[in-house]
């Protein structure tokens, strides 16, 4: 399951102690990375990555649009109308996403897959002509997660136009607390989870303080800490589109569409992280703010009291813009 580009670097001392350890495996498209410290004396290593492992897959078997008979896909061949049981960690994602369609006024918004593929950066290859204002047109009549119904107790999920779910801008965060959960269900409490540059810390890291997660630059010649942060207990995810675009006659087009306009960003965000309490949110606010933009996401940022780092593109470089929430994480 491939998300939004995520361009956080983790800052990690060797992990030296006999009960200190690192897992790591594929996932999701890309791979997770697991620091433990301080595990108890009963948790075996072997059966803890199985437990990872399966645990992963079972995210993958909700919410994968690579994955023909996931819950997911049987929920997009499903009749427009009917009411469709689906698992609870399903249902929390689309609860969560459809607040997030709320919050950002449809910057965020689950059903915007056809746009980005039509775009070519879904699963097809990138188009030799640019879409034309009608095939963008045709496709917006489509979207929109106002289109879903969702009730919980029991769970079941209503679509009442012919939408089609992709929750890769959120399910790598979901993953991550996913696992966060697991090990915790073990009494584990100092770790670091990270899944494609989402992240979730909890306790202290190998040197015995909070953890210390470097913000990367967006820097095309190689990855460059931008600015260093410590958190713990809370989860960092970022967006960004400076790696993922093509070009076509001298135009520049990114990977992160709007769903409002049906095209790719025009404005000079560069990267936005975001610190929250979840890293599903953390992930699915990162992406919403990236569409909105430096001036609408930050002002949505201190509406809401959310902990926001962005880097503005400038015609000498990049600019670092902040939440008044994200001042105190940095190492200033």
């Amino acid at each position: 399951m491939l998300g939004w580009t995520a361009v956080a670097v983790i800052l990690l001392s060797a992990c030296s102690g006999k009960r200190d350890w690192q897992l790591t495996g594929p996932t999701m498209g890309t791979r997770y990375h697991i620091t433990l410290v301080a595990v108890p004396a009963e948790v075996d290593r072997g059966k803890l990555q199985q437990a990872v492992d399966a645990e992963l897959r079972a995210v993958n078997q909700e919410m994968s649009t690579y994955i023909p008979d996931s819950e997911l896909m049987r929920f997009n061949r499903s009749k427009v109308g009917q009411a469709i049981p689906v698992s609870a960690p399903l249902a929390d994602v689309v609860a969560l996403s459809l607040d997030l369609y709320r919050r950002s006024e449809g910057a965020f918004d689950i059903t915007v897959g056809p746009l980005v593929n039509l775009w070519g950066f879904g699963p097809e290859p990138e188009p030799e002509l640019i879409p034309t204002p009608a095939e963008i047109e045709a496709l917006r009549t489509v979207i929109g997660s106002d289109a879903l119904q969702l009730q919980r107790n029991p769970d079941l999920l209503t679509r009442t136009r012919a939408v089609q779910l992709d929750l890769s801008a959120i399910a790598k965060g979901h993953g991550v607390d996913r696992v966060a959960a697991l090990l915790r269900r073990r009494g584990i409490e100092n770790f670091l989870v990270e899944i494609g540059g989402e992240l979730r810390t909890r306790g202290h890291n190998p040197d015995g303080q909070s953890w210390r997660v470097g913000i990367e630059s967006p820097n095309p010649k190689g990855r460059v800490v931008q600015e260093p942060i410590r958190v713990s207990g809370k989860s960092i995810a970022t967006s960004g589109d400076y790696r993922n675009y093509y070009q076509r006659d001298g135009v520049r087009y990114a990977h992160s569409i709007d769903p409002r306009t049906g095209r790719p960003l025009k404005h000079r965000l560069a990267s936005v992280t975001v610190i929250a309490d979840t890293c599903a949110e953390a992930d699915g606010l990162a992406t919403a703010l990236n569409v909105m933009g430096a001036e609408a996401g930050l002002q949505l940022a201190e509406r809401e009291g959310l902990a926001v780092f962005m880097l503005v593109k400038t015609d000498e470089g990049f600019e670092e813009r902040f939440s008044s929430a994200f001042a105190p994480y940095l190492e200033r």
